[in-house]
């Protein structure tokens, strides 16, 4: 026990030192040498040397041409320009989530991953008095909803693996999906149809219909999603919605095309 707690310990604070080091090259503005970066940070240049050694493997610190200095590196703006994405992609969302919900008369969002769970980032309400609300910030597994199955169907074979072999399912309904096996053949289906499905899986009463939103790698940005009370789902509404996601979908992806910032440039880098 003592063992686990001593690593836990240890791994926070070498957390804890990169994102020092972070704030202080970039609150520098400049290069900074080996020997002040210690004596900021107060860390033994050993472990200094070490964490250095693995910031510039991975491309978030940078050694000056000179050999001599150090600073933020390129994998630290991607990180920061994906961020921006996201929020670009929210922003621009929002009036096609307006004409998805016209057309469908159902609320409407747009869904992006957050580690294992979709993340409501945009949301528009539908008109009628019975409607499902879904807030901002919501967060749900991406097993559960529309928008976060499609998110996961699209997404790399190995996030997919890594992810099937760790999840940990809880029954939000008696419908919810609650095995490996059933999600991946879920997966399948969805990457074949392009379409994803939460039948009261998320919220008793609840049946959710969502579509990938990917960009020219192919891999998901996100996924948008109506929500329809199942009082009110039939096949006409299914037809209905599934097209109305599909356009919307597609109109989005014009509107990022010819304001491209939104979209990834570099499909391999998340």
């Amino acid at each position: 026990m003592s063992l686990m707690s001593d690593t836990g310990l240890a791994a926070v604070k070498s957390a804890d030192r990169v994102l020092d080091l972070f704030e202080l090259l970039s609150h520098a503005g400049r290069e900074m040498s080996h020997s002040e970066i210690a004596d900021m940070l107060r860390i033994p240049k050993s472990s200094l040397s070490q964490l250095l050694k693995n910031l510039i493997a991975r491309g978030y610190v940078e050694v000056t041409a000179n050999g001599r200095g150090y600073r933020l590196g390129e994998a630290l703006l991607r990180l920061a320009q994906g961020a921006g994405r996201m929020r670009d992609l929210a922003t621009q969302s929002e009036a096609f989530l307006a004409e998805l919900t016209n057309k469908t008369g159902e609320s409407s969002a747009l869904n992006l991953l957050r580690g294992d769970e979709a993340e409501v980032a945009a949301t528009v309400l539908g008109p009628h008095r019975l409607v499902t609300h879904m807030r901002l910030g919501d967060l749900a597994p991406l097993y559960a909803t529309s928008g976060g199955k499609a998110i996961l169907a699209h997404m790399p074979s190995s996030f997919q693996k890594e992810y099937l072999g760790r999840v940990q399912f809880e029954r939000a309904t008696p419908k919810t999906i609650h095995s490996v096996k059933v999600l991946r053949q879920e997966i399948e289906k969805i990457r074949a149809k392009g379409i994803a499905y939460s039948l009261e899986e998320w919220t008793p009463g609840i049946v959710g219909i969502g579509v990938p939103v990917l960009d020219p790698g192919g891999e998901p940005l996100g996924a948008i999603n109506v929500a329809i009370p199942a009082s009110r789902f039939n096949p006409e509404m299914q037809r209905r919605a599934e097209q109305a996601l599909i356009q919307t979908r597609d109109d989005l992806l014009r509107q990022l095309l010819v304001n491209p910032r939104t979209a990834r440039s570099e499909p391999d880098v998340r």
